[in-house]
């Protein structure tokens, strides 16, 4: 119908049905410019509805809806979270949904992370928790003592022999196996000595937690702990090598079978000794040369997240080297030197603690976070426990945990954005291999040290979620839509993806474009958008890609 103007005597506004057949005249007694106000005045109310629908609607879909952080969970709200005894109120879903929705700040996160990771349980006591604290520290001393033992092992079997024999017999079959980069990584650390360890290792526990407590005297405390705790455990230190290097046949058909059931899903120290696979001198010779090179090399990032490891004295950070026979380091300042060591300390004990995944390039990205925001060595070890917990099958030499995780990614994308997925299909890119590094290292390489830290605790809230039996019907009371998934960071990885939609459309016409397009996104992307577009995925397709709770 079309509205014309009418200069009949009487005035007003004739409307037409556009000519031939009828006429309708509609007389308006109002002048045009009020008419005008009218219309203009209804289509604004239309357009305000419009955005209020929008906007509610976008309420729903995700915690970020206005993609803007909220409040990280400060010091005084976090004590506030606690009964009388030291429990966590309502069994930690307000504590959850605060990180969830904006992260924590940095002066607590030592504190929390343990309940994130699965090292305290989310309704344990005060007491509980020092009653684990003390197990655990424990058990991370006996791992350490395995590893000064098997070394001393390894360094006096290879006493008269040259460095590349140690090599060849250093390598087992399911190493020889392992990708050309792993070949690459041995061959280069060739010109390591066998000898590494400094000859006073065997005598002093690993000291750089307590080294952090002082110059003068901590390395005498840490001797003096060390020496009582081998007295005390000397009479069986002979039994305890088979008891923490043999394999338990029950869990081996376990994870032979299903590669995603966690190793341990309660990071007991009592099941510390229960491993599929066995840790042979000779494995552990290949993991300590490549742990220790990457130790080395291991970026500078941490710093200024790490005051108190940043201004490590020269003789500190040297003693901690010594301790573990670090060497060849001579070029690094002393903050990294001491760095370096914890890293070294923390993964050959891991690579005792889980002898199937042992060490592989990678790890160290991982462990890194962890140990600048956490200063004990023996609660750092075991929130690196519970994080590699999901984490540890990326590092398997079949790669069936990758290429699962991989056709994760390629179905979100299917599901979400068909045509950029034909446009993958033409290429031979559905596979989605060109996010294989975020896979591996979570992000690690495309975000900065904070943002990784912000993504990996919304990550392990969801997580600490599903352990603590909060399913989709409690996010639900708390408004939070999308509920909790041991999938994050795949939605998050697909959401990269999608973000770049239109490039990748229009631009690239092979995987490899793409492939340099998602090495290249290092310091560009805005964490807590991505965060938002990954909860918007899972609100909309989580009963399509996951099994339902």
């Amino acid at each position: 119908m079309l509205i014309t103007s009418n200069n009949s005597p009487g005035g007003g506004t004739q409307l037409s049905d556009g000519g031939g057949g009828f006429w309708l005249e509609l007389v308006v007694a109002t002048p045009p410019s009020i008419t005008t106000v009218a219309f203009t005045a209804l289509a604004g109310i239309a357009v305000f509805a419009a955005l209020l629908y929008t906007t509610s609607r976008g309420r729903l879909k995700s915690p970020w809806s206005r993609r803007k952080r909220k409040h990280a969970l400060m010091p005084r709200q976090w004590k506030s979270l606690f009964t009388s005894d030291g429990k966590p109120r309502d069994g930690g879903v307000k504590f959850l949904k605060k990180v969830r929705s904006g992260g924590i700040d940095p002066c607590i996160r030592a504190e929390v992370w343990p309940f994130l990771l699965g090292v305290y349980d989310l309704n344990s006591s005060t007491e509980e928790r020092e009653i684990i604290r003390t197990q655990k520290r424990k058990e991370y001393e006996k791992l350490r003592r395995q590893c000064r033992r098997l070394l001393k092992r390894i360094n006096e079997s290879s006493k008269g022999t040259s460095e590349t024999s140690c090599i060849e017999d250093s390598g087992s079959p399911a190493q020889d196996s392992d990708s050309s980069s792993y070949e690459d990584v041995v061959s280069a650390r060739e010109s390591l000595s066998s000898e590494e360890r400094g000859p006073d290792v065997e005598d002093s526990d690993d000291p750089s937690s307590a080294l952090l407590e002082g110059d003068d005297g901590s390395g005498k405390a840490t001797n003096t702990d060390a020496s009582a705790l081998n007295t005390e455990s000397s009479d069986s230190d002979t039994s305890e090598d088979p008891e923490v290097i043999q394999a338990s046949s029950s869990s081996e058909g376990r994870e032979e079978n299903d590669p995603d059931v966690p190793l341990k899903e309660n990071i007991s120290p009592s099941r510390t000794e229960r491993h599929p696979n066995q840790c042979t001198g000779e494995n552990f010779a290949t993991w300590q040369r490549i742990i220790r090179v990457d130790a080395v090399r291991a970026n500078s990032e941490w710093i200024p997240y790490s005051p108190s490891q940043a201004t490590i004295s020269d003789l500190r950070a040297r003693r901690a080297a010594e301790a573990v026979g670090l060497k060849d380091y001579d070029h690094l300042e002393p903050c990294r030197v001491f760095h370096a060591s914890r890293l070294v300390a923390i993964l050959e004990a891991y690579a005792i603690y889980d002898p199937e995944i042992g060490y592989c390039q990678g790890m160290s990205d991982l462990l890194s976070p962890i140990i600048a925001v956490v200063t004990e060595d023996h609660e750092a070890f075991w929130c690196f426990v519970g994080f590699m917990r999901k984490a540890r099958h990326n590092f398997r030499l079949d790669e069936v945990g990758i290429r699962r995780q991989l056709n994760t990614v390629s179905k979100i994308i299917k599901c979400k954005d068909s045509h950029l997925y034909r446009h993958l299909e033409k290429l031979q890119a559905e596979d989605c291999f060109f996010v294989y590094r975020m896979v591996v290292v979570l992000f690690r390489r495309e975000l900065t040290f904070e943002q990784t830290i912000c993504l990996w605790e919304v990550m392990w809230a969801d997580q600490a979620a599903i352990r603590a039996g909060i399913g989709k019907s409690a996010w639900s009371r708390i408004r939070q839509r999308a509920p909790p998934t041991e999938d994050l960071l795949l939605y998050a990885i697909a959401a990269s993806v999608l973000q770049k939609r239109k490039l990748i459309i229009e631009k690239y016409s092979s995987m490899d474009e793409i492939l340099r397009e998602c090495n290249s996104m290092s310091g560009q992307l805005d964490v807590w958008k991505l965060l938002d577009d990954a909860h918007n995925l899972v609100v909309n397709l989580h009963d399509k890609i996951e099994t339902p709770f």
